[in-house]
């Protein structure tokens, strides 16, 4: 399928949209050592994953189109290889941030989301990286945190043994195809369901 970039105005709802998801199904936390879909990680695990991650979404951009980031895809490694780096710098980063509760790293992570979507307009078309010849704008990386928000949101809603659906799962689907190009696209059937097995993940995955 084309790699056709989403509305803008989509996006950045749809940016806005996976926030609030995640911010409303933190509130229904009393337990944050349950597992979630997310490999071994707990809901606190994941919680601060979150905050580390709109973090570096600033440190990303402040530094583009030389951010760590870009020097990691500049060298045009193959997806798995982007994909082992990207997680130990994950766990790295988990690994010393300082103790807090769960709902504190939300507070902390919705702050820096918010922040980071208000900065989006102003830099959409500036030039964030490129991989294997793809060059993506600010605002073509925005799929790429559009992505991040939605599937994080469904990890914690599975793990309430809920769900989490985007309003509009055309607009993550396009997010998926313009801001992660080193990623396989999303194929067939219904198209959040896609986006979801192109992620790894299990759509009917179960708490246990």
């Amino acid at each position: 399928m084309e790699r056709t970039p989403p509305d803008r105005r989509d996006l950045l709802h749809a940016c806005r949209e996976g926030v609030v998801a995640i911010c409303e199904l933190a509130a229904h936390f009393s337990d944050w050592s349950i597992p979630t879909p997310c490999r071994e990680w707990e809901a606190l695990d994941l919680a601060g994953h979150l905050r580390c991650v709109a973090e570096n979404f600033h440190e990303y951009l402040n530094d583009a189109p030389d951010s760590r980031l870009s020097r990691l895809f500049a060298q045009d490694a193959p997806a798995a290889l982007l994909v082992r780096q990207l997680s130990r710098q994950n766990a790295a980063e988990l690994a010393v941030l300082p103790a807090a509760t769960g709902r504190e790293h939300i507070v902390a992570f919705a702050v820096s989301a918010e922040a980071y979507a208000d900065r989006l307009p102003d830099v959409w078309d500036e030039p964030y990286l490129s991989y294997r010849g793809t060059k993506l704008t600010t605002g073509d990386y925005a799929g790429a945190v559009c992505v991040e928000w939605h599937l994080h949101a469904w990890d914690l809603a599975r793990a309430l043994d809920k769900d989490h659906r985007p309003s509009r799962p055309d607009v993550v689907e396009a997010a998926w195809r313009t801001g992660v190009p080193h990623l396989p696209a999303p194929n067939g059937g219904d198209r959040w369901e896609a986006v979801l097995r192109a992620s790894g993940r299990v759509p009917d995955w179960q708490p246990t």
